[in-house]
Order: structure tokens, then C-alpha cells, then sequence
């Protein structure tokens, strides 16, 4: 029971409260007082007929003007809105003692270690956090606020710490320890762009931990400032066109238009008016003509994604483009010049395409002047819990979700997953989740519901049905066609498989596999 009393501001008053609550044998848990003339007070909970003769009492003390009951007192909710605001803070804070031990860390720290906060409390922080040395600043001389660089797990962060000290009797500072907070790279960007009214943030929007994507962001940056083609290879959802976009905003055209063009969305009836608009009179009798994307790209960057499906007669006319920068407009006979840079994206080898015959060779050598090659999330694995966090940031802001973070066992699933549609699967998968968890703090493996899957087998059935035979046939086969275009004789595919030709001879005539079916089904 908390007890509001209201009173005059003089000396003793709180002392006579105290001495009554005594002679009612009530054992005080804890009193508050302000300079406005109220104590507070916390007690056992009485009967009604003790409570009523206890307030009376209290009210006939002189000085005293009310007295009521209360929910809380002004140092509880003091506290406990301070652990609220500590708990749900979404940077890692610590609180370490003279020793640099632990003594008091949020969540979001506690996560960071993937450890519990009983593990942690009573521990030196330099245990996790390298890079700086705690008791050491501690012991120093003068010791002020500091901002150093600490490693946590191979990802660096910027350390905000920040001594505490504690008034004596003679109103001097004493240093009893420190509060430690960590951002990660990818929040100072974000804290930073949000400052930054500018649209042109070239690279500041790819998000990049690894030392893999810092290279390649490296060699974009020297890429974004050439007008030559540039090649963007990698699997679906590696961020080819986020890179493309990235490169047009460095670039000195960033000003001028970056129009994205679909290859695998444009039939060939409307591609070429789409692409070079049409003269005056030359279709449905519009007197007035069109520009098309290419001639509305003029003097910025255009960027075909998935060029491997673009139609022969597209890139056909796409070379021509490329090698004279001219055009003519479909039913016209002008040249109309243009000054573009072209970007181009493929998941696909095109070099294998070309040996198919489905990818014209001079277009290749064309549009791969300059060249990069986007790492599967598989091959940069320390980009993907940052990644996964940013995402969690994101969308629970955007979903009005409480979710702040993953579990210990959500981060051990999503690190060791293959993640074969990479970050464009990766961040659907964190959409969901958190859309469906939105009165939880936390994200647990369970809610991810990853689909089982295997590089070399791909998704698994979550219920196998067939035999044993049926699926190593089916697996031959795979195989059988996925090599054969590489070793397009049964001489040379029998060698490479260690076999004899004849068996190789037989198993392609039994599936039905020669350069005629396989270029059908290209």
C-alpha cells in the first residue's frame, strides 16, 4: 500500500509521519519526499478499519493537509520507467562498474552476445567487445567520454561511453563506473541519410558488413564514374539492380533519368515501339509520334535488367545502339542521337548462352566492357544478421509491430540457412514474420518457417513420395542435362564422368537428351 501525503514544507514532519507508522508496527518499505510538500510512503496492506483509523491519525498531524491512497510512488515509476526505456532501446547498452565487470545491459545487448543477461551480469565486457580496453580508461587519470571503434563477432561498431559519477558530501565527483552503448555501421548510415536532404546517395543506401561487399562497393564506386557498359552478374535477389542504381546516383548523370527496362516483360510485337518510339504518322495514324524509354533515358543511364532474355531481334538492334549511339524511331527515317550509359544484369552465364546460340556473341563483348559478379548471401554469411536486423527495423516501424529483434535460435537458423533467393528472400522472410508477430518482442526460428533447401537438390518435399530408383534416375537426368551442353558428345561426357561411352550413349537416349531437345526447351 503507497501513501500520498500532502503538507506543509517543514522541519520534522517526515520524522512524525514515520514515528506514527511505527506505533501502528508497520514496517516501512520506502519513503519519498519532494520539495512540494508531499512525502509518500510504502506499507503493508491493511484491513479497511486499521486503514481508516491510520488515516485519520496521519491527517491530525499538524502541518498535514490530506493524505490519500496512491498506485505507485514517484521513485518507482522513476525506475521502473527508466528499465522500460533501457529494455526498449534498440542500440546495445551496458552499464560496467570500476572493475569494467558488467553490472546492468538491455535486450538488445544481451542479444548481441547471444547470451542470457544472467551470463553476462558480474562479467568483464572485454570478454565480447575487443578493440578497447575498459579498466584501463577506468584507471586513467582524467577520465571524460570517449567515442573509440570496438569489434563485437568480426563487425565493428562506434562506442558511445560515457563515465558516471556520484556527488559526495562535498558535492565532488566520484567515478563509479561507465554506461556503454554500441551502434552498428548501418544505423549511423541511417541516422545520417536521414539528415542528408540530398536524392543523391549513390552508395550510401547499400547496405554492406563483409569485407567481400566492401570490395565490391569499392569497385562499383571507380565503375559508377566511367560511361562504359557495365556487366552485373549474379544469382536472383544478389541487389544487381540496387547496384545499377547506386552507380547511375555516383555518377555525374545522376541528375539526368535511370529508367529501368524489363527484358523478360517485353514481347517483340510492342519492344520495339516501347524501346525506340515512332515517328509522326507511322502508327495508328498519331500525328504527334512517341519518344520511346531509350530516347527518354537521353543523357542519364539505362539499365536492361535480365539482358540473357531480351529476343534476337531485340539485341539485334541493341548493337547497332551500343556501337553508334543512334537510333531510328519505328516508321521514321531520321537518326535521332542519344548519350546514355548502359548498365546490364543477368542471373544467368551468357557466355553459355552464346555457345546455345540464344545469346548473340557480339552484343556480349558489347555490353561486358566492364564487369561484376554479385556474391549469393551463401558466400558473404557475415552480411546476413545485419542484414536481418535492418529488415526487423524496418518493417516493424512500418507495420507498427513491437517485434525489436531475433532469438538466439532464430539467429543460428538464419546464419546457417542457404538462402538460395538471397537478400530479396532474406527480406520477404523478415516481412512476414514480423507482420505475423506483432505483439512479440522477439522472433523465434519457429515463426521464420524456412522452406527446407539444398544447393545441389534444391527445395525438399515435405512429404517424398516415389522410390529410391525413381529419384536417382531423376537426379541422373538432371545432371545429364545440366553437363551435356559442356560436353556436347557422349566421347567427351562419358570421359568427364568416368564411364564408358556406350553407357553414356544409353542413359541420353533413354532420357531424351541431345542438342535438339535441350535448345527446344531453352
Amino acid at each position: 500500500m503507497r501513501l500520498e501525503v500532502i503538507c506543509e514544507n517543514r522541519l520534522g514532519i517526515a520524522q512524525e509521519i514515520l514515528g506514527l507508522l511505527a506505533s501502528y508496527d508497520l514496517n516501512v518499505r520506502g519513503i519519498d519526499g519532494d520539495q512540494t510538500g508531499r512525502v509518500y510512503v510504502h506499507v503493508p496492506e491493511l484491513e479497511f478499519s486499521q486503514f481508516q483509523r491510520l488515516m485519520q491519525s496521519i491527517r491530525a498531524i499538524d502541518g498535514v493537509n490530506d493524505v490519500r491512497s496512491v498506485s505507485h510512488m514517484p521513485s518507482e515509476q522513476e525506475h521502473y520507467g527508466l528499465l522500460t526505456l533501457l529494455k526498449t532501446l534498440p542500440d546495445p547498452i551496458f552499464s560496467i562498474d570500476l572493475k569494467g565487470q558488467v553490472t546492468r545491459l538491455n535486450d538488445a545487448a544481451a542479444n548481441l552476445l547471444s547470451q542470457t543477461e544472467q551470463a553476462v551480469i558480474n562479467q568483464p565486457l572485454n570478454l565480447w567487445i575487443s578493440g578497447f580496453s575498459f579498466t584501463k580508461w577506468l584507471g586513467s587519470e582524467n577520465v571524460s567520454a570517449i567515442t573509440p571503434r570496438v569489434i563485437v563477432d568480426e563487425i565493428e561498431y562506434l562506442a558511445e561511453i560515457i563515465p558516471v559519477h556520484l556527488p559526495d558530501l562535498e558535492a565532488e565527483q566520484i567515478l563509479t563506473g561507465a554506461v556503454v552503448m554500441l551502434k552498428s555501421s548501418q544505423r549511423i548510415d541511417k541516422q545520417y541519410n536521414a539528415l542528408n536532404t540530398s536524392s543523391h546517395n549513390g552508395f550510401t543506401n547499400v547496405l554492406a558488413f563483409s569485407s567481400e561487399m566492401h570490395n565490391l562497393i569499392e569497385t562499383a564506386k571507380q565503375h559508377a564514374m566511367l560511361d562504359a557498359p557495365l556487366l552485373l552478374q549474379g544469382e536472383t535477389g544478389t541487389g544487381k539492380e540496387l547496384i545499377a542504381r547506386a552507380c547511375h546516383q555516383e555518377s555525374n548523370r545522376h541528375n539526368k533519368p535511370f529508367i529501368v527496362i524489363n527484358c523478360a516483360a517485353i514481347p517483340d510485337e510492342v519492344a520495339e515501339s516501347e524501346l525506340f518510339g515512332f515517328a509522326p504518322n507511322s502508327v495508328s495514324k498519331r500525328l504527334e509520334g512517341k519518344a520511346g524509354l531509350i530516347e527518354q533515358a537521353d543523357g542519364g543511364t539505362l539499365f536492361f535488367d535480365e539482358i540473357s532474355e531480351m529476343t534476337p531481334l531485340m539485341q539485334m538492334k541493341l548493337v547497332r545502339l551500343i556501337e553508334s549511339n543512334c537510333f531510328r524511331r519505328v516508321g521514321g527515317s531520321e537518326e535521332v542521337k542519344v548519350d546514355i550509359r548502359i548498365i546490364c544484369s543477368s542471373q544467368k552465364d551468357l557466355s553459355v548462352l552464346i555457345q546455345k546460340n540464344l545469346f548473340r556473341e557480339d552484343l556480349y563483348y558489347r555490353i561486358n566492357v566492364l564487369s561484376m559478379q554479385l556474391l549469393p548471401l551463401s558466400q558473404r554469411r557475415q552480411d546476413i544478421l545485419p542484414l536481418a536486423e535492418t529488415f526487423i527495423e524496418y518493417y516493424a516501424q512500418k507495420l507498427n509491430s513491437t517485434v525489436q529483434r531475433l532469438s538466439i535460435d532464430a539467429k543460428k537458423s538464419i546464419q546457417e540457412y542457404s538462402w538460395p533467393g538471397n537478400i530479396r528472400q532474406l527480406k520477404n522472410v523478415i516481412y512476414k514474420t514480423v507482420s505475423q508477430s506483432i505483439n512479440e518482442l522477439e522472433i523465434v526460428a519457429s515463426k521464420l518457417e524456412l522452406p527446407s533447401y539444398n544447393k545441389d537438390f534444391g527445395y525438399f518435399d515435405c512429404e517424398f513420395e516415389g522410390t529410391l530408383d525413381q529419384a536417382t534416375k531423376k537426379f541422373e537426368e538432371n545432371l545429364l542435362k545440366r553437363l551435356y551442353p559442356a560436353y556436347p558428345s557422349t566421347r567427351l561426357l562419358a570421359k568427364k564422368l568416368g564411364v564408358s561411352h556406350t553407357a553414356i550413349a544409353n542413359k541420353l537416349r533413354d532420357y531424351g537428351i541431345n542438342r535438339y531437345t535441350l535448345s527446344q526447351k531453352n
